[in-house]
């Protein structure tokens, strides 16, 4: 049905607004078209016939009409809503909206977000003249606002009638908008209203309907009613309710009861033909094809296929003013247009983009290319002829320069140069001249990510235009008094309201920047929608603010003045007032962070602001930090770039973290400390301490490609000399950064602490020091207990600067963060909280536990960090100098000394707090603090727990480290802190007969009762050697056997000049090493992962760990080198050949291969026998590496990593190519290393007749030509050896001069050495088969040592050695004396080598009938020990074992011969984990599965052949203290019964 609106009258009434009616009436008339097949609708306003007095005009609208009644309020009724042409659908809904008021029956106008259904509404009630009640619904409406309201006046309570209230007594019109935004159960109060129209009041009135009232009124009087407290509800009231339809849209859907009561009309967006009216009548410069093309694009993504898509709608009520713009801007695009509108690159994901750009190129209107966009504003000039603000901006758009005329503010306008803060770019002022478009026609929303720029932009906007900026930061939990209106109490104790700066922006006609609105929530928004759509806002304290047009309309026509208007709470809006919304990007597809719905896509044109391409952000850096370090600036730019234009979601985390704001940190640190290293300084921004892993390998990739690396010093831990922290003469120096001492007027509030300095702290104080002197605001994120307050204490005791201190929680509000309420005399007064505090005092304020309080409350620092701006809930307002006062009042300057320090857990779990750095990580310094590192932590337990033994502390620092590398891998949630271990030692030093295992379960007591957490923590603890579950009675010792009685073997002889044995002297030729090389080898490093031996049960293991050997790797030699009280491991490896080395308390192991350094394997039968001997002082760290087949010695420099080849003069028969590799039982060339620690070795070719001595420190070797072919050597002297004779196993002692190569050579003297038998007696001897030594030591016992094993009381040379046939045997008088030698040993019951003991390997096959390489003695002349692996055949399991115990698989036994407790004792050796599949080759090299060296004095090492390195302690007094230490730390009195003193004890103490 066509429709048109007929206003009919006479002049009277009202005026002016009558004679616009008549106006409109004749315009109507002119243009309707008579006829036509449908019906037509007239609207006739009748006038009324003289001297009646309560009726008025008539309204016709077609065939239904009004007779309007003259209002009592008439500033009540809407003003200037109708427009000078109605549509034609608009039209019929006020026809529709009457029939329903004529009918008595109340209306629900339903349809798309914008303010299309309000505006119908009020045109209905400006219309019929009818008073409105307005009130906008939002999640935090209540009862209160709907019905009554308490207020407090001269102290006493009275109910205030709120607005459905008053419409029902006053006979209004009640128009209720977002039902959608309020929460569920709060309108069905509304329910017997609308359906009775009667209501219970909170005062005891009772609203009752107009039919019912005026019943009882017929049977008693208005008094008895009135005193009844019946109160009449007009017959005239109705109510409008406006929603969006739930589900399509957000929202709670309507209650059925509620809904029952409604009649409902869809008012969708006007239809094609009357928009397109509307658009021409607008743009009259636009061509008629742009505006078409734009409807039919902006209509499409209306309809219900791209709904369907998951498109929001277009929202077609913005497009009036895009139309302005292109009106004055006609060579600009349309997609320009359509961007500030509908911004579809931010607000859709890839297929929503891709839908919009295929209906764009649909409509022809993709690609208009960027030429069209405005380039910059060319001046800005005030308008003096205007009443109102009003300004003149010329901008430059495709080369030509147009005129606008804007709103401005009340200062003097600014030219758009750049500003002594702000630094123009091209970007940017493209940026702003597209604000100023925006600006023209509607309210702006600036998106862009953290710390781009958008509080900048806006502000340089605000300055060129000659606003006064009003920041008013938005959080989650704002409600919509926050946003409006706020109650306080007057000094009497009334009640009142006060209005919210957004308020009084509106009136004074200033910018409001809506800082961070996508954190507040849509419903609480809801209430600002009329204000940006109509300039229109109804207050809780019943003041109402008018567009300005509307307010003078109203003036005009009740003639009234401003003061009168005031009088009845009626304000205008100032016309200058616009809204700049700051927002970040939304996040497609997430439920919370996707702000940008439909009902916000109508109320701002949005502007994006984009991060600053490379050129731009080096040229605003520059500008404003001048003398920053160029490279460091340009790799810094290249890795952020990198960063943020990467599709990769984690890489676009981190450029988060790196926003211009943080870019400029980083720029100013650099300026001021040029040698500031810039990897720390990014890590540090990105907080990657704290990052998953992902992240963090992502980053420290992208440094490594950008040539960003870490500073060598970093890995090293620093001296605390050179961190020491001093106060000289009014200065603070910690490390290299000095800052002059605060002089504090409050001494008390300057914290005092006690803090034991380590290196890692004092780090982390330097850092924070500079970036203090640098005036930045720091953040301290960490784990707990890792010292963030007792650094921070100790950082301001040291500055002496006096702190406040606050604590946040989860119930912490904005309010409690500023001001905290209390009542005084009856009246509500706010204190200071520590915040304003220090903000007015010039103090520190501390935040503690900042992570725990909502972000969005915390948001409200970034006012006062950033633009130094707050407002507080009393009204008062926290600025940051003294300028921007203006003669306010309640105005508070922030001290120029004030200062935030921030304490933070990091993000995720297990903190369970919010991510306080994600959100406003970047306005602060951040520093990660971190557990100190072992060494520091290690001297800080000292300092707590001095008498704790550092054995248990070692051990303490070490199991809390792996904890916490687990908890940072995420296998184990709980990351165990200093704090921790801090608590653990404070009580041993307390109570030291406590037991380590018992005192940390005061920690792990926490996990007792989940099994895989307690698992981890007990085998954690165990690795490390605390016992946790042991007793002191698990001591699993090996058992001690009788060691066979000693028996006087006879005497050594040696050759005397006497006796008739002659010596033979023995030529010695001296040359030069020929030294091949250097060649650097590859020196791999590998994590040694250790494990305590006696964690349940205390043996003679101490501890294991292993090398990562290759599966067909052997081990051929092990060697430990002892220098200056340290021991390294050295352990040779065959095929391939390599080398394993480290120090024996270290953490790491290094491996060097040789299979590029020693000869190829020429045949695959060849098996290379490597020993090795490492080097001592000056030589240290150098180990020479012997191949026995081949007689090939390299010298590797572990420090240097340089391999040289030493080549000795070698025989002639060598030289000769003999294919010496084909050979099974080939030559063998062997080395002597007894006295490698004092850089000579010995090697000689086995049956060959020389000893070649090689001086390494010297570089020469000096051959000695010997008459006999050898067998083996002992070095058992620096100058006397043994030598064994081939076949005959004939002794000989060599003397040589004890240097060299002195002036004198000298030759060596040969002595044969003759063994007699004691004599039988008879003067017979005995024949005996001469046995070699298996080891003979190259130190004598000690005189105690020797004294206890003979058993006599003797002082005299000695050596001590042991074969086959004997445990042990002490040559005494050997080889010092020439006398003869007293031999005395203690027998075995059966030889060794003689026993036909089949012994087979791990995989069950014989091992082959080979003399093996290595005897697997040693001899430990400290404990009086003779230590040797024996395989299980040569043990006496029968008595070692049980009946009936099956002995274990073992690599071997470890055969331990005290002499000096005459005892033996047999260890058994764990089988190796793995084995190599070359049996036969292990058998080549030894007869047990596992290798011997000794440890240091009283303990021994072995291999094992799966690389298994065990360190035991076999001396006997060495094994008591460990057993000391070992019952000590599971504490001795864990079992001893208690007893509580009862009361008569008490009472006699």
């Amino acid at each position: 049905m066509q429709s048109r609106l007929l206003l009919l009258g006479v002049p009277g009434g009202f005026g002016d607004v009558a004679s616009r009616r008549v106006l409109l009436l004749l315009r109507q008339v002119v243009r309707g078209r008579p006829g036509g097949d449908r019906q037509r609708l007239e609207v006739r306003l009748m006038h009324a016939s003289a001297g009646v007095t309560d009726s008025g005009d008539t309204v016709n609208i077609g065939d239904v009409s009004y007779k309007l009644k003259t209002p009592k309020n008439p500033e009540l009724v809407p003003q200037n809503y109708i427009s000078e042409s109605p549509a034609q659908s608009i039209v019929q809904h006020l026809r529709w909206i009457m029939q329903k008021d004529l009918l008595g029956q109340d209306i629900f106008l339903i349809g798309p977000p914008g303010p299309l259904r309000r505006s119908v509404a009020m045109q209905y009630l400006e219309l019929t003249k009818r008073e409105v009640e307005y009130i906008a619904l939002s999640r935090d409406t209540t009862e209160t606002d709907l019905k009554q309201r308490r207020e407090i006046r001269a102290g006493t309570a009275f109910y205030i009638d709120q607005c459905a209230v008053r419409a029902a007594t006053e006979g209004r019109t009640l128009v209720l908008e977002g039902l959608e935004k309020a929460e569920r159960n709060v309108l069905p109060v509304l329910n017997n209203l609308l359906e009775n129209r009667e209501m219970q009041l909170e005062d005891g009135r009772f609203l009752m309907s107009a039919e019912r009232y005026d019943k009882l009124l017929q049977d008693h009087t208005k008094e008895e009613l009135d005193a009844w407290k019946i109160v009449r509800v007009s017959e005239h009231f109705r109510v409008i309710a406006l929603g969006l339809p739930v589900p399509r849209y957000p929202g709670n859907p309507l209650d059925p009861p509620l809904r029952s009561r409604f009649q409902a009309r869809d008012i969708y967006f006007l239809p094609f033909r009357d928009q397109l009216n509307l658009l021409y009548s607008v743009g009259a410069n636009v061509s008629a094809e742009k505006v078409s093309q734009l409807l039919s694009f902006a209509i499409t993504l209306c309809s219900q296929e791209s709904s369907a898509l998951g498109l929001p709608d277009f929202p077609l009520d913005s497009l009036p003013a895009a139309v302005q713009i292109l009106d004055s801007f006609p060579m600009m695009s349309i997609e320009h247009a359509i961007q500030l509108m509908y911004p579809y690159t931010i607000l859709l994901g890839h297929e929503g983009k891709m839908a919009v750009e295929g209906v764009l190129k649909r409509f022809e209107l993709h690609g208009s290319g960027n030429s069209m966009l405005p380039k910059d504003i060319v001046r800005v000039e005030r308008m003096t002829d205007s009443h109102g603000s009003q300004a003149h901006v010329t901008i430059r758009v495709a080369g030509k320069e147009v005129t606008i005329k804007v709103q401005a503010g009340t200062r003097a306008v600014n030219q758009p140069v750049a500003s002594d803060r702000f630094i123009q770019t091209p970007s940017h002022k493209q940026l702003l001249a597209e604000m100023m478009q925006s600006h023209m026609v509607k309210d702006i929303c600036l998106i862009g990510g953290k710390g781009c720029g958008k509080t900048v932009i806006a502000k340089n906007f605000a300055d060129i235009l000659g606003y006064n900026i009003e920041p008013i930061m938005l959080y989650q939990d704002m409600t919509a008094r926050d946003l409006l209106q706020q109650r306080y109490t007057l000094p009497n104790g009334d009640t009142a309201w006060r209005s919210s700066p957004l308020v009084n922006a509106a009136r004074e006609g200033k910018l409001v920047l809506l800082d961070g609105i996508h954190r507040v929530n849509a419903g609480t928004l809801a209430v600002l929608q009329r204000l940006i759509h109509d300039r229109e806002l109804s207050l809780y304290d019943g003041s109402r603010l008018l567009r300005e047009d509307r307010y003078l309309s109203l003036k005009q026509g009740l003639q009234l003045t401003d003061e009168q208007l005031q009088d009845r709470s009626i304000f205008p809006i100032h016309p200058s007032f616009r809204i700049i919304a700051l927002a970040e990007p939304p996040v497609v597809g997430s439920a919370t962070q996707q702000w940008l719905g439909p009902e916000f896509l109508t109320m701002f044109f949005f502007h994006r602001m984009k991060p600053l391409v490379k050129t731009e952000e080096i040229q605003v850096i520059q500008e404003m930090v001048p003398n920053v370090p160029q490279d460091a600036l340009e790799k810094l730019l290249s890795v952020t770039h990198k960063l943020r234009e990467t599709q990769d979601p984690t890489a676009q985390s981190l450029a988060a973290s790196l926003s211009t704001r943080q870019l400029l940190r980083i720029a100013r640190r650099l300026s001021q400390y040029p040698n500031e290293n810039l990897h720390d300084a990014i890590t540090k921004a990105c907080l990657s301490r704290f990052l998953p892993s992902l992240a963090r390998s992502a980053l420290e990739k992208n440094l490594a490609d950008a040539a960003i690396d870490i500073s060598p010093g970093d890995s090293l831990e620093p001296e605390l000399e050179s961190y020491k922290c001093e106060i000289v003469s009014g200065s603070l120096r910690i490390g290299a950064v000095i800052a002059p001492v605060y002089n504090a007027q409050e001494k008390m509030k300057v914290p005092d602490v006690l803090f034991y300095d380590n290196v890692q702290h004092m780090v982390v104080m330097e850092d924070m020091l500079k970036d203090f002197l640098l005036g930045e605001h720091l953040l301290l994120v960490g784990n707990q207990g890792v010292g963030k307050n007792k650094i921070m204490d100790r950082f301001l005791h040291l500055l002496n600067r006096p702190r406040e201190y606050i604590q946040l929680h989860r119930d912490t509000t904005v309010q409690t963060l500023t001001l905290q309420p209390s009542v005084k005399d009856g009246l509500i007064v706010y204190e200071d909280s520590p915040l304003v505090k220090a903000v007015k005092m010039g103090h520190i304020l501390v935040v503690d536990e900042a992570d725990k309080a909502p972000t969005n409350v915390t948001c409200i620092l970034k006012t006062l960090v950033e633009n130094g701006e707050m407002i507080l809930a009393d009204g008062r307002r926290i600025v940051a100098h003294a300028a921007n006062v203006d003669g306010r009042e309640n105005v508070i300057v922030i001290h120029p000394d004030f200062r935030m320090v921030v304490l933070a857990n990091r993000p995720g779990f297990p903190f369970l707090g919010n991510d306080f750095f994600g959100t406003l990580g970047d306005i602060f310094s951040c520093h990660a603090i971190d557990n100190p590192k072992p060494h520091s932590e290690l001297e800080m337990l000292k300092q707590y727990g001095p008498n704790v033994p550092e054995p248990i502390l070692q051990k303490l620092v070490a199991a809390f480290g792996e904890l916490r590398s687990l908890a940072d891998q995420g296998i184990i949630n709980y990351p165990y802190s200093t704090r921790e271990v801090v608590n653990i030692v404070k009580h041993l030093q307390k109570f030291p007969n406590e037991g380590l295992s018992s005192v940390v379960r005061n920690v792990f007591d926490f996990d007792s009762y989940n099994s895989d957490m307690r698992e981890i923590l007990t085998n954690t603890m165990h690795k490390y050697g605390i016992p946790i579950g042991a007793k002191p009675t698990n001591v699993h010792l090996a058992k001690e056997l009788p060691l066979p009685e000693q028996t006087f073997m006879g005497y050594w002889i040696t050759g005397q000049a006497g006796n008739g044995m002659p010596k033979i002297l023995c030529p010695v030729e001296t040359s030069h090493i020929d030294v091949k090389g250097p060649v650097l080898a590859n020196i791999e490093e590998y994590p040694i992962e250790r494990h305590e031996a006696r964690f349940l049960n205390f043996t003679e293991e101490y501890t294991s760990w292993r090398f990562p050997l290759d599966e067909v790797n052997l081990i051929c030699d092990v060697a430990v080198s002892h220098e200056n009280g340290e021991h390294t491991l050295y352990v040779a490896a065959c095929n391939p050949i390599s080398l394993y080395f480290m120090n024996l308390t270290g953490k790491s192991g290094f491996l060097v291969d040789f299979f590029d350094i020693f000869p190829r394997m020429i045949s695959g039968s060849w098996r290379p026998f490597v020993t090795i001997a490492p080097l001592g002082s000056p030589l240290r760290g150098q180990v020479v590496l012997h191949e026995e087949q081949s007689n090939v010695i390299l010298l590797l420099d572990t420090a240097s990593r340089a391999v040289r080849h030493l080549i000795l003069p070698v025989e002639e028969s060598v030289s000769k190519k003999s294919s010496w590799w084909n050979k099974e039982g080939g030559e063998t060339y062997r080395m002597c290393k007894e006295f490698s620690h004092k850089n000579w070795l010995v090697f000689y070719k086995q049956t060959g007749d020389t000893l070649i001595v090689l001086d390494v420190l010297e570089g020469r070797t000096h051959t000695i030509s010997l008459p006999i072919n050898l067998k083996t050597v002992f070095l058992v002297a620096e100058d006397k050896w043994l030598l064994v004779e081939n076949k005959t196993n004939q002794k000989y002692l060599l003397t040589k001069p004890a240097h060299i190569g002195s002036e004198d050579i000298g030759a060596c003297q040969l002595y044969m050495l003759k063994e007699e038998l004691p004599s039988t007696g008879f003067g017979v001897t005995q024949e005996t088969e001469f046995c070699i030594p298996h080891k003979v030591s190259s130190e004598q016992l000690s005189s105690e040592n020797l004294s206890s094993a003979v058993g006599q009381k003797i002082a005299s040379p000695n050596r001590i050695l042991s074969d086959e046939n004997s445990y042990a045997t002490v040559v005494v008088g050997f080889p010092d004396l020439m006398s003869p030698s007293e031999v005395y040993s203690w027998k075995r019951a059966s030889s060794l080598e003689k026993r036909n003991v089949t012994n087979t390997g791990i995989y069950g096959g014989k091992r082959t009938n080979v003399t093996p390489r290595h005897r697997n003695c040693v001899t430990l002349t400290h404990t009086n020990q003779v230590v040797r692996i024996l395989p299980a055949g040569e043990v006496p399991l029968k008595d070692i074992f049980p009946k009936g115990v099956t002995p274990p698989q073992t690599a071997g036994y470890i055969e331990v011969t005290d002499l000096q407790a005459k005892k033996l004792r047999y260890i058994p050796v764990p089988s190796a984990e793995s084995l190599s599949p070359y049996t036969a080759w292990i058998s080549a090299v030894s007869d047990t599965d596992a290798l011997l060296a000794e440890w240091d004095k009283s303990g021994i090492v072995t291999v094992d052949m799966g690389g298994r390195v065990r360190l035991w302690e076999t001396g006997l007094e060495r094994l008591q203290q460990s057993l000391m230490e070992w019952r000590n730390m599971i504490g001795q009195d864990s079992d001893r019964p208690l007893q509580l003193p009862m009361d008569s004890e008490l009472q006699n103490s």
